[in-house]
């Protein structure tokens, strides 16, 4: 029998990547909902070829155009935030949950409370609402799998181990496209410099969030989120070849790490195949060739947003939540020109330490209380990036 597959977030790289291993054994596998925004053109394209039951536009302008692509085809066409969840709840035996930022959280949700299994690559879910996701899965049975690549490394490299027979975990950066650049340098960069990453092929957003350490800065607090570790016990370090993604330390000093190829494809397998492991499309290291690896610590001058991650894992509650939807209004700002690569940092650092006296350490987290802060912290950033 098939397994019933959705992918939420589509249209990006990491559903592009889903949907090529799909295609790899079409047989295997019936396509419920895909999701995407605005790029309706591939959303209703893979829609046509996987003979989706679904396929849904976050952009609720852009209805009119994804059901005129989809004329002639049995794929129903739905738009806007209700269509996303109305999607999340069909029946599937696994959801890869591909959506950039916070809107990725309720269908998420949604999601687990079917009782599914949840790929998850949207880091943003266990960074504004941990304690929920998680609570969430183990109520109503459902099992949720890392697809980020630290992450999927880390439980790899576990094995099934307890996580209190830890005493760290060190997940790698590649240092952005500014890892080598001047300091004084930073200042001037561009979103186009920033978009270049020296190792994987990711979107522009989450590219430019590797170049500022946000993205790693997100990823530590996700590892605390998933794995239940205090973040004294989390580490991360410079690796330039993005070889060794990951690596577990146990109370005996020994370290097991997970090395394979900067390519998602294997994550999102492994997830895919969990518990088992299938022979995936991608090139065996050649260590030879390789001949050696490097580490170095990171800078905090050149990584303020990581001492930012620190800050938010000690205030725990919202503060995830406030973090990521400063972070992502400082982007914005950035893409626009509106402020400096280096002025992301700071216009976030100073939402959390305005927001941090207001409580939010205390505060329930449930669906309506990180959506509150989530749109309180983008508009305490937007203010905050005009003043600059």
């Amino acid at each position: 029998m098939s397994r019933r597959v959705s992918i939420f977030g589509a249209t990006g790289s990491i559903g592009q990547n889903t949907l090529s291993l799909l295609r790899r054994d079409p047989g295997a596998y019936q396509v419920v909902a895909l999701t995407g925004d605005r790029n309706i053109e591939v959303l209703a394209a893979a829609a046509r070829e996987f003979g989706a039951e679904v396929a849904v536009t976050a952009d609720e302008t852009r209805l009119g155009e994804l059901r005129t692509a989809l004329a002639g085809t049995k794929v129903e066409a739905a738009a806007g935030a209700a269509a996303l969840i109305e999607a999340a709840a069909r029946p599937a035996d696994w959801i890869m949950s591909a959506i950039v930022g916070a809107a990725g959280l309720a269908p998420g949700l949604a999601a687990l409370k079917h009782g599914t299994t949840l790929a998850l690559a949207n880091k943003e879910s266990l960074v504004t609402a941990g304690p929920l996701l998680l609570a969430t899965a183990r109520r109503d049975g459902a099992r949720i799998l890392p697809v980020d690549s630290e992450h999927s490394g880390i439980f790899q490299a576990l094995g099934g181990a307890p996580v209190d027979s830890l005493s760290r975990v060190i997940i790698t950066a590649s240092g952005g496209a500014f890892r080598d650049w001047p300091l004084e340098a930073l200042e001037g960069a561009t979103p186009e410099q920033a978009a270049s990453h020296p190792n994987w092929d990711m979107g522009q957003r989450i590219t430019i969030d590797s170049a500022s350490m946000f993205n790693k800065a997100l990823e530590l607090i996700e590892t605390r989120e998933f794995f239940g570790l205090p973040a004294s016990q989390i580490e991360t370090i410079i690796h330039p070849e993005s070889l060794i993604h990951a690596l577990v330390e146990f109370r005996d000093k020994g370290i097991l790490a997970h090395m394979g190829p900067p390519d998602m494809r294997h994550a999102i397998g492994y997830a895919l195949h969990h518990p088992e492991r299938s022979d995936l499309p991608l090139e065996p290291l050649d260590l030879a060739a390789i001949g050696q690896m490097t580490f170095r610590a990171p800078d905090p001058a050149r990584y303020p947003a990581l001492t930012l991650a620190r800050q938010v894992m000690e205030i725990g509650g919202l503060a995830g939540a406030v973090f990521n939807g400063a972070k992502e209004a400082a982007l914005d700002a950035f893409l626009d020109r509106r402020i400096s690569f280096t002025a992301m940092a700071v216009v976030v650092g100073k939402v959390i330490e305005k927001m941090s006296a207001e409580g939010l350490g205390k505060a329930a987290i449930t669906l309506e209380s990180v959506r509150e802060a989530d749109q309180m912290a983008r508009r305490h950033a937007f203010d905050t990036a005009a003043r600059r």
